[in-house]
């Protein structure tokens, strides 16, 4: 392998120093990213731009209080969302209850403990390949098995339990990916020092490894429950109901239930001129559910980086 020459070497560093000739390449390259970042922020102050009006004026004449714990109504000025949201919180509750310890402790096992053979070797690319399946596939295997197949007795059939299941199978490959990811972007130098101190393979992943990779893991974690949260498709063929319907209270995994991605998708096939206010609250209490989560998620992360 051809080395740098000193000269090169040494000219180049001069050339930096003195802020001499430019990297066309890169400037190129960060304007591009920059533009990306525009067009993205762009596209989501359009997306709320055009939710938030009437949805704004909904809530403030309303109440914001009045609309969260209002029970479906077949009347737009008086219904709504008290039972999306707790289909939504529990969802997202055993989501995280199954997916993250699953998820975190598959990664831990295949960057680890796993041997380099054609066996691990098929699991990894069966896992990420799984993160690409489109959600109505979660939906159908969740059918199969929670619904109508095996696990009927325990989950009830069509309920929030089956839901919470169904979308943990949906987003635990990206928590593994996204877990060993951050596992594998731990230094090597500091497992060698932790076995070079006579520290067990478990000593060193307990103590060094996953303290210094949880940033990242937990990272994964929010964007797999985010994503779970704004599925309608497997909730849909796991049994979740529009938005007609009674029960669905704090605690009841086996009954009715709906979730505020089924309440949305209902209420914006309703006449317009009614619904259209309401449809956009539902939207903007959606974003502010998964936004605190997200927050939650951020600030546990940034008190963990602190106390490492």
């Amino acid at each position: 392998m051809a080395l740098t020459s000193p000269e090169v070497t040494q000219h180049v560093v001069e050339s930096k120093l003195k802020q001499e000739g430019s990297d066309r390449s890169g400037t190129a390259f960060q304007v591009l990213l920059i533009s990306c970042l525009v067009i993205v922020l762009g596209a989501l102050v359009a997306l709320l731009a055009s939710v938030s009006g009437d949805g704004l004026n909904t809530l403030s004449s309303r109440g914001i209080a009045d609309f969260v714990l209002r029970p479906f109504s077949i009347r737009p000025e008086k219904t709504g969302v008290f039972q999306g949201i707790v289909g939504t919180v529990t969802t997202a509750v055993i989501v995280a209850l199954l997916a993250f310890p699953l998820g975190v402790a598959s990664a831990v096992y295949l960057e680890e403990y796993y041997h380099d053979n054609w066996l691990t070797r098929l699991i990894d690319t069966v896992i990420r390949n799984l993160a690409g399946v489109p959600a109505v596939v979660y939906g159908l295997l969740g059918y199969a098995l929670f619904v109508g197949g095996p696990f009927k007795s325990l989950t009830g059939g069509r309920s929030v339990l089956s839901a919470g299941l169904t979308l943990s199978i949906l987003v635990l490959p990206i928590v593994v990916i996204t877990s060993a990811e951050a596992i594998r972007a731990v230094p090597k130098s500091l497992r060698e020092g932790g076995y070079g101190v006579g520290a067990t393979r478990w000593e060193v992943t307990k103590t060094l490894v996953l303290p210094n990779a949880f940033g990242g893991i937990l990272t994964g974690t929010i964007l797999g429950l985010a994503r779970a949260l704004g599925e309608a498709a497997p909730l849909i063929l796991v049994g979740a109901n529009t938005s007609v319907f009674s029960g669905g209270g704090w605690g009841d995994l086996t009954g009715s239930f709906t979730a505020m991605p089924m309440i949305i998708s209902d209420w914006s096939t309703r006449p317009a001129a009614k619904w259209n206010g309401v449809t956009q609250a539902a939207i903007l209490v959606t974003l502010l559910i998964v936004l605190g989560i997200n927050t939650v998620g951020i600030i546990l992360r940034n008190r963990f980086d602190k106390k490492k």
